[in-house]
């Protein structure tokens, strides 16, 4: 019998414990013994709840027990999950977490006291929710050097711009629909503005890269911007637009970047709708890898929260090595970078358009007075160089290769 804590016990904490209980024949057949939960930390109360005994307001309860092996973290936010955390595995205990904030700002740190203590740090649910990523990394592709990751990391703006492009609705119109539906918080900023994407791919990268990748320093974009006008383009041209996390290894360089991008029909990602999400790994050798499913949610979440209990309890004493260290990855500036760009200007500007970029390798116009064209291969730099001298660009996309 292996014995757990949850600390928090909001939704995520919550499915957590329902996953634990519903599916325990499931858990114990897989593991060959039975995990037992011992605490739930909250400092809230809840009369008549199913698990109201279980509920401690005092950590140091869980933390005294030297029967609890493994704690599964759902309290969110750097404090005081950091130091709970930290504790907890410089006493040999191993934690379990979806708490992409705390991965991100402090990852490194706490894989290297896991690893002195002979215990684990595992945060699979932190990048994904319910889409097994992290482990894949880590195990199937471990053969591999891996050139490239591309993903739709949140579920939220995925659900906004596919509503925008199927129902023709403004961006403001869709968001209050997310809001309404859970899938926004009341203050959306970390998701539409793509901080929650940025840390994401931070973690991913680190994994892949093997070097700590600030996301402080990845170059951010979000999807408050685009217009009804943009998708309209989009269409004529035979493409969507995604909200797109990316990272690559281009001889010793790395250029990280989270924008929205159109992408067309012949994309993997192309047909990723709704609140999924879905990441594309490509290795030297096995080439593009796609993983896909629910992004977050309460029992996806635990879902992935729990596959790394069972991992942990699988080595319990022995730390699993991961390929992150304290070291940090320079990452390359974007200005470098290459690719092709969608871009919207008056059509008065058409002739030093032409001037400017040359054979353009599309261009429509949507609406009166205005002229949309994809932009050659062409720097970043360049490609504001060529901006600059235009007066009336109102809007400017990536376009992300297949």
């Amino acid at each position: 019998m292996v014995k757990i804590a949850v600390l928090g016990y909001g939704t995520v904490g919550g499915g957590v414990v329902d996953l634990i209980h519903i599916n325990a024949d499931e858990i114990a057949k897989h593991l060959g013994e039975e995990v037992q939960l011992g605490y739930i930390l909250d400092l809230r109360t809840f009369p008549n709840d199913p698990y109201e005994s279980y509920i401690v307001s005092d950590f140091e309860k869980i933390i005294s027990d030297q029967d609890v092996k493994i704690v599964c973290e759902a309290l969110g936010g750097t404090e005081p999950a950091y130091s709970f955390t930290k504790r907890l595995l410089q006493q040999g205990v191993s934690v379990c977490t979806s708490n992409k904030e705390l991965v991100a700002n402090h990852g490194p740190e706490l894989l290297e006291i896991a690893s002195n203590h002979k215990c684990n740090y595992m945060f699979e649910a932190s990048v994904g929710g319910g889409i097994p990523i992290i482990r894949p990394m880590q195990s199937s592709l471990a053969q591999e050097k891996i050139v490239s990751i591309t993903g739709i990391l949140n579920g939220t703006t995925n659900f906004i711009l596919t509503k925008m492009e199927r129902e023709n609705s403004d961006f403001n119109v869709v968001l209050k629909e997310a809001q309404d539906l859970g899938y926004a918080e009341l203050n959306p900023e970390a998701d539409v503005e793509g901080h929650d994407a940025c840390r994401k791919i931070a973690i991913l990268s680190s994994l892949a890269y093997g070097k700590t990748v600030d996301f402080a320093e990845i170059e951010t974009k979000g999807i408050t911007k685009i217009s009804q006008i943009d998708f309209e383009y989009a269409k004529q041209f035979g493409m969507t637009i995604k909200l797109l996390a990316t990272s690559k290894m281009v001889e010793d360089k790395c250029f990280a970047a989270v924008a929205p991008c159109m992408i067309a029909k012949n994309h993997p990602l192309y047909g990723v709708n709704e609140v999924f999400n879905a990441v594309l790994v490509k290795g030297n050798m096995v080439g593009n890898t796609m993983y896909y499913g629910p992004g977050a949610g309460k029992y996806p979440t635990a879902s992935a929260i729990v596959a790394d209990v069972l991992d942990c309890a699988r080595h319990l004493g022995i730390a699993v090595k991961t390929s992150w260290s304290k070291e940090k990855q320079e990452l390359a500036s974007n200005a470098e970078a290459c690719s092709k760009y969608f871009v919207r200007v008056e059509s008065g500007e058409k002739e030093l358009v032409q001037e400017l970029f040359g054979e353009l390798n599309a261009s429509c116009e949507i609406i009166a007075d205005e002229f949309g064209f994809i932009t050659n291969e062409v720097s970043q730099a360049q490609l504001n160089t060529y901006l600059a001298k235009l007066q009336s660009v109102r809007s400017v996309l990536r376009m992300e290769e297949a």
